[in-house]
């Protein structure tokens, strides 16, 4: 027979009937915890460990990002832009209008701005995690394009309460931000605020500024491909901004179509039935006078602060008492009719002083950026570098001969070669068959790499003609290369911002390139020759000078880029229209004196006065050359300092300045004498 058995749990034997270590203590009157209690414990303290972070938390966004403030009526916005010495340069007021109300939007409206913008807007909780993941895997794998990961609720965060520095600091204040906001504000009331405040190019600011500004109308009345265009100007709105470039922002918005079908806003058929988007401008008069400089850092300041509204005083690099030196010596230099500019910066692109034409209230067109002219002889800087680059050196020979092969036969200006010469030698004379044969040993290909290095981004021909400058360049490009040179690296971006605080991956990304120490010093070489003892000496200075003149053909541009004294400035003259200017001016004339005057001053150098003939050869050969039409047929006459040139047909006389001119056959009739077209210094193709 079993025993039945017994379920109940033994007693638990006393500590007392246990022998105890030595030193252990008195036994625990409590019975040991149960690990789910101590589970509990932990989990409590834990919460209560978050709840008082989460009350810290909110009690800074309540300090650091007050609802009100995203409440608040909008004021417009003004911009004081400051020399780096403190002085007022402008003051710009924003073109801004009533905030909107989604109520009263056409859907398409915002789905244009969710589509391109933030897809999940309706989603995700202020930050989108999937959406800055994406960012994250295009930009490590793309080839320089970048995309960013913020919401609609973020860039709202960022514009009301943030500054617009790429820490990783602000980023995490503004997602901390943007989930405040969510929390407390609908979806409607996030973009409403978020289309009233953002910026949309050409000074304006908010979507219903820019429908009026853009296309004369109320964004309540917006089509979609109007919309679609407001949306993409987001990516660049000073890029983009349709007035400049209608173009770009009619590429941009068929994106921005092509999204809202991705996003399932329309249909692929709704789509390809849309026209492009046709403006019809309707500007305010600016009642604020203006300069070029701030014309042109305008855009950056605008792009700087973002949809940041309320005064701001931003600081530029605009030196107030060289800006003064730069204005005084267009103005005093003999022009005529032709207009000028000028740029000076540092040798780390810092522009110090910009004059883009003799009179702004006249003409507010900024010929030092916006113009693109033959930059002449002065591209030769990069021909020359790239036959450094292939191992040649300043004491290399050259034939300075004319070109007798192939179909491109560009001559020397005044028809005057020196034989086989140095390259020195060549660069200083500014010979344009030098520049030729030495682009043909090296390649129009090697050429075209060198000024992109130095930053040269307008098109370029890739013929032989390039080693002339005959592709246009604005002035500040050229500046910029020059510059490269004056800080042995490049390439040097001008800028008229003080440099954005940068993170290490930023700063990583865009270092500079450095010259060797070789080709460094042998282009100083050639440029101190051209600026001290050739083509360029009348812009010599005490200081040591570096520059290169250039002149294109029939005189229609001529320029002088140089630097000296920590001070890289280029100078420009010429007809907007494109004409000769009179008398055959070259760069090494008018323009290479405006330099001298002007940096003089800018470096605080005395600077001497030397005889107008003594400065600028070059100018009075021009003048001499005329065209003789007589019963022989036309006969060319040039002068210099050291003989005459004729010219009879297809033959050419030099004359010893002290030997008389040959006399025509008697019995032709009296000479008829008429100015030609002189070439410049770079003969033209």
């Amino acid at each position: 027979m079993t025993e039945p058995m017994n379920e109940s749990v033994p007693p638990v034997p006393s500590d007392a009937s246990q022998p105890r270590a030595f030193g252990a203590g008195p036994p625990s009157a409590f019975a040991p915890p149960t690990p789910w209690r101590r589970r509990m414990q932990i989990f409590g303290w834990v919460v209560a460990a978050g709840l008082a972070l989460l009350m810290v938390l909110i009690a800074w966004l309540a300090v650091t990002a007050p609802l009100s403030r995203s409440l608040k009526p909008i004021a417009p916005p003004a911009i004081s832009l400051m020399s780096a010495d403190g002085h007022l340069i402008a003051r710009r007021g924003a073109v801004i209008d009533k905030p909107v109300t989604m109520t009263e939007l056409p859907a398409h409206v915002p789905q244009a701005f969710m589509a391109i913008e933030d897809r999940r807007f309706q989603s995700h909780w202020g930050v989108d995690p999937r959406g800055v993941a994406r960012a994250m895997w295009h930009n490590f794998w793309s080839d320089g394009s970048s995309q960013g990961g913020s919401t609609i609720t973020q860039q709202l965060a960022k514009g009301m309460f943030l500054s617009s520095d790429r820490t990783f600091g602000r980023k995490a204040r503004e997602a901390l931000i943007a989930v405040w906001l969510e929390a407390w504000l609908t979806k409607d009331q996030i973009m409403e605020r978020y289309l009233s405040n953002v910026y949309f190019g050409d000074n304006v600011y908010g979507l219903r500024a820019a429908a009026r500004h853009y296309f004369n109308r109320s964004p309540e009345r917006l089509t979609i491909p109007q919309a679609a265009m407001l949306a993409g100007l987001l990516k660049a709105p000073s890029r983009l901004a349709p007035t400049s470039n209608l173009k770009g922002a009619r590429a941009r918005a068929a994106l921005v179509t092509q999204a809202m079908v991705d996003a399932g806003y329309i249909s692929q058929a709704e789509r390809n039935a849309l026209p492009p988007a046709r403006l019809n401008l309707h500007d305010d008069p600016d009642p604020t006078s203006g300069t070029y400089f701030a014309d042109w850092v305008l855009p950056h300041a605008r792009d700087r602060a973002g949809a940041v509204y309320g005064e701001q005083e931003v600081p530029t690099t605009l030196d107030w008492r060289i800006q003064r030196l730069a204005e005084a010596a267009i103005r005093r230099a003999p022009l005529g009719r032709a207009q000028a500019a000028l740029v000076a910066m540092k040798p780390d692109g810092s522009v110090v002083a910009m004059v883009g034409g003799k009179n702004y209230a006249k003409s507010s067109f900024n010929r030092a950026v916006q113009a693109k002219r033959q930059p002449g002889s002065t591209f030769k800087l990069f021909v020359y570098l790239a036959a450094f680059r292939s191992g040649m050196t300043p004491d290399d020979m050259v034939d300075d001969t004319p070109i007798t092969t192939g179909t491109y036969r560009p001559a020397n200006h005044g028809g005057k070669y020196r034989g086989r010469i140095t390259l020195r030698q060549a660069f200083a004379a500014s010979s344009n068959v030098a520049a030729v044969r030495l682009t043909q040993k090296v390649g129009v290909d090697t050429v075209i790499k060198v000024a992109r290095d130095l930053g040269v981004t307008a098109p370029l021909t890739e013929d032989l003609s390039l080693a002339l400058g005959t592709s246009e360049i604005p002035l500040i490009e050229l500046a910029e290369a020059y510059a490269s040179v004056a800080a042995g690296a490049y390439p040097v971006v001008a800028h008229g911002l003080p440099p954005e605080q940068q993170g290490w991956f930023e700063k990583l990304m865009q270092r500079q390139r450095r010259f060797s120490d070789d080709q460094l010093e042998m282009i100083r070489d050639l440029l101190s020759s051209a600026a001290n003892r050739g083509t360029g000496s009348a812009a010599a200075l005490r200081t040591s000078t570096f520059g290169k003149t250039g002149t294109t053909q029939d005189s229609r541009d001529a320029i002088f880029v140089g630097y000296a004294g920590g001070l890289v400035t280029a100078v420009w003259i010429g007809n907007d229209d494109n004409a000769p200017l009179p008398g055959g001016a070259a760069g090494g004339g008018v323009p290479a004196r405006i330099w001298r005057n002007f940096m003089s001053g800018a470096i605080n150098e005395p600077v001497e006065q030397v005889p107008e003939e003594e400065q600028d050869s070059d100018l009075v050969n021009a003048i001499a050359n005329v065209t003789v039409e007589t019963g022989i047929g036309n006969v060319g006459v040039g002068v210099d300092a050291e003989a005459m040139t004729v010219n009879i047909g297809g033959n050419q006389l030099r004359i010893p300045s002290d030997q008389p001119l040959p006399l025509p056959p008697q019995g032709t009739p009296p000479p008829r004498i008429a100015p030609t077209q002189p070439e410049g210094e770079d003969g033209g193709p």
